[in-house]
């Protein structure tokens, strides 16, 4: 009988402190920034039926070959949830919130696809949707958002590429112009670019083949059939930006990965990293998703953006490095009665973060876990301070000590780190 591998499966990979304090702090960061836009937070399931990711688009790779699909014993298809948006569309056609309906979201989501750093079976996005609303400003909205997002993260290093898919009609008329002039300038390029370009000649604009390039350097491009009012919406997007100040590339090549996608597409990406693998967010408008899940004609706009990849063009820019200190202060019992565990429960119901060691450890090891723990402050129970009703708090970081009132203490500690942080 084989040995049971009691490690995480292939692909996937597990975040313990203090890295998942980076983590908690994008989070914090995305939600407080989503808040002030006007979104809640939704939740869906892991799995859903399969037929709500075929909405994905069936040619993609993610529903032909990275999607986890299961029957359950009920003799249900289902799958793992391989992106973010389709599961927030089935939710809106469902229970059929009032539009606009904004809302953002924090999940995991599963392809099975050769891991490397930065894409593994099981990544973590946040990501925000707008259902119900057919305006530009709505996609200058959504695209404000994320890109503040990077700036709130200290990211400096962060470029937009913008385009339209237009309206279907539009793509239509361009996928008929586009594999003609495939399959005739390409035909010396062999079987599998011709079988690609006959399928699906939007699928081979973003091929990295070099072999390939110089003839979809010269490939017609989308902007070029659009229809009036698709070409007036993305005109007003592109106002849009302009008058926020956020730049952006006009990148006619940019059709993004699923078949849902209409009008406006963007993606992000950090020139801090390897151009392969450098994209840290993207998403578009999906104007038909809703309709095609049995709803009713709803349009949609809305983003998802990659935790893991993201937190490398952090360290690429070095930004983000920690979460600060976890802790406000750290007690060191010298008495060994229950005073220790009143002060921290003191401190923590006063807001602030604090910890003590357990074990009975003499003072010695325990102001050597006080100086590990990363806590601002060290506060010393001690026999001759409890005769004066007091206890000393010790600066872990320069080394200064005081002695304060015991009765005080959590007001000192309190006041002194909000003037040492002033956004806490």
């Amino acid at each position: 009988m084989a040995e049971t591998d009691y490690r995480a499966p292939v692909g996937t990979h597990d975040v313990l402190p203090p890295e998942s304090g980076r983590w908690s702090a994008l989070v914090q960061a995305f939600a407080a920034r989503a808040a002030r836009f006007g979104y809640g937070l939704v939740i869906t399931p892991v799995v859903e039926h399969v037929e709500v990711f075929q909405r994905v688009g069936t040619a993609t790779d993610v529903v032909r070959k990275e999607m986890y699909e299961l029957t359950d014993r009920g003799g249900r298809a289902l799958a793992l949830r391989p992106e973010g948006t389709a599961p927030v569309v089935r939710a809106y056609v469902q229970h059929r919130p009032t539009p606009p309906w904004k809302v953002w979201y924090l999940a995991p989501n599963f392809r099975y696809e050769r891991p490397q750093r930065g894409r593994y079976r099981q990544h973590w996005q946040v990501g925000a949707e707008v259902l119900g609303v057919d305006d530009p400003d709505a996609d200058v909205e959504v695209i404000a958002l994320a890109h503040g997002f990077y700036r709130d993260l200290g990211l400096r290093q962060v470029t937009l590429a913008l385009n339209s898919m237009g309206e279907p009609a539009d793509r239509a008329e361009f996928v008929t112009h586009l594999r003609a002039y495939l399959l005739e300038r390409g035909a010396g390029l062999g079987p599998e670019f011709l079988a690609r370009a006959d399928a699906h000649p939007l699928r081979v604009l973003d091929a990295k083949d070099e072999s390939w390039q110089d003839v979809l350097d010269g490939a017609p491009q989308l902007t070029e059939h659009l229809s009036a009012p698709s070409r007036q919406h993305f005109e007003r997007v592109q106002a849009g930006l302009d008058a926020l100040g956020i730049r952006y590339a006009l990148t006619p090549r940019l059709v993004r990965g699923f078949d849902y996608y209409t009008s406006t597409t963007f993606e992000f990406s950090s020139t801090a990293l390897d151009a392969a693998q450098n994209a840290v967010g993207g998403g578009g408008r999906y104007d038909q998703l809703a309709e095609e899940m049995g709803g009713p004609p709803t349009p949609g706009i809305g983003f998802g953006i990659g935790i893991e990849r993201v937190l490398i063009a952090c360290d690429a820019e070095e930004v983000l490095t920690g979460a600060g200190p976890a802790l406000d202060a750290f007690i060191v019992d010298g008495i060994g009665d229950p005073s220790a565990t009143v002060l921290v429960a003191e401190l923590r119901e006063a807001g602030l973060g604090a910890d003590r060691a357990y074990g009975g450890r003499s003072v010695k090891a325990q102001w050597k876990l006080a100086d590990r723990s990363g806590a601002r402050y060290g506060v010393m129970l001690g026999p001759r301070e409890a005769e004066r009703g007091s206890v000393g708090v010790k600066d872990l970081g320069s080394g200064e000590q005081v002695e304060v009132p015991r009765e005080q203490v959590a007001g000192w500690i309190l006041l002194h780190a909000e003037a040492a942080d002033p956004a806490r």
